[in-house]
């Protein structure tokens, strides 16, 4: 099956990478934070560009002292994504980040590619996900609230779970990691 092209250029990262992509062009920046999280120095070497940043955890259920993705994060999310699409090519450009470049940062990517290609089935935007960022451990609360107000009925969570079980069988130690960081749902979600 042939993908779909995207209609913009994406880079996926950690706050740590960002300094090395202020040369990419981004037209659009996704800034996912912790709430404490100071804007990271990087963004005052970047060209001019439309900019989000939102403020949540990274956990997938409520949690005492956290703040959890939450519907209208995702809705903006979304929101910006369309806005992205009025860019015109060539210089449309997406960037988003979150701490580490793995979890909010890719399941907010996983979200933009499946409402940008409708048609797109929700594994093969999975899998492009898993091309551009290896690493992508989506977020399964974010992947959810977006699958649903994207009306994907489902396809994108198990998707995004199978990922997580491809990502478990590579990397085991992730499943420690991921109990020990209230992320166990996550962990149930790929049959481990």
């Amino acid at each position: 099956m042939t993908l779909a092209t995207l209609p913009f250029g994406v880079t996926v990262c950690g706050i740590d990478e960002l300094a090395g992509h202020c040369a990419t062009g981004a037209s659009h920046v996704l800034s996912i934070l912790d709430p404490a999280t100071p804007v990271p120095e990087a963004f005052g070497t970047f060209g001019e560009h439309e900019k989000l940043e939102l403020r949540f955890d990274d956990i997938v259920d409520e949690t005492p002292g956290l703040i959890a993705p939450q519907p209208n994060d995702v809705a903006r999310i979304l929101a910006f994504g369309r806005n992205l699409q009025k860019e015109p090519r060539p210089t449309a450009h997406l960037l988003i980040h979150c701490h580490a470049g793995i979890s909010r940062s890719t399941a907010s990517m996983a979200l933009i590619m499946a409402q940008t290609l409708p048609q797109e089935p929700a594994d093969m935007i999975i899998k492009r996900l898993h091309a551009i960022r290896e690493k992508a451990w989506p977020n399964l609360r974010i992947i959810e609230l977006g699958d649903a107000m994207l009306g994907r009925r489902g396809t994108l969570v198990a998707a995004a779970s199978a990922l997580h079980r491809l990502q478990l069988e590579r990397r085991p130690h992730l499943a420690d990691f991921m109990e020990n960081c209230g992320r166990g749902r996550e962990l149930r979600a790929a049959g481990a």
